[in-house]
């Protein structure tokens, strides 16, 4: 599979590219490490870096190619862009809820958004939810987004009992 055909996620990390990628591939299954680029000596007058420190991991995570850049502190990760994951079962979504998590900041925590301790920003949340506020006219939809707004970790069955009513 060539990269250079298809769109991939960069995440500009300071130095803990190692760290994360470790991280989210021990999460997702079906993950793996298909590159790691180091730092030569050349252009360290730019880069700052050691030779043979960790400059690029490309890595995949359930089949979805990503690259974890070693950049430095230059660029910071933001909430402007984050990371969708689809749950069918609470346990599932309890499941990458906590382990993405562990460590992150707890103040970015709402509507099933997490910050994890890299910085990066997940939505978890479960593949109903579309179907349960997908129309902005219904009162059950309506009910559902007022329980949804309430939440930090997202309940499929409180926002299934919101949407019966």
């Amino acid at each position: 599979m060539s990269l250079t055909k298809m769109i991939t996620p960069c995440l500009w990390f300071d130095d803990q590219a190692e760290a994360a990628v470790d991280l989210y591939i021990s999460v997702f299954k079906n993950s793996k490490i298909t590159r790691v680029s180091r730092y030569g000596e050349a252009g360290y007058e730019i880069h700052q870096r050691p030779a043979g420190s960790v400059m690029a991991i490309t890595f995949e995570l359930d089949g979805q190619p990503f690259m974890a850049l070693n950049g430095g502190p230059y660029f910071q990760l933001s909430e402007a862009i984050s990371f969708q994951i689809f749950c069918e079962t609470q346990d599932e979504l309890d499941y990458f809820w906590e382990k993405l998590s562990e460590g992150g900041d707890p103040s970015a925590q709402q509507c099933g958004w997490l910050k994890d301790r890299f910085g990066l920003t997940w939505q978890v949340v479960p593949t109903i939810l579309e179907e349960l506020v997908g129309d902005p006219e219904s009162e059950k939809s309506q009910r559902t987004t007022q329980a949804m707004l309430q939440m930090i970790k997202l309940d499929i069955a409180a926002l299934q009992s919101a949407y019966e009513g």
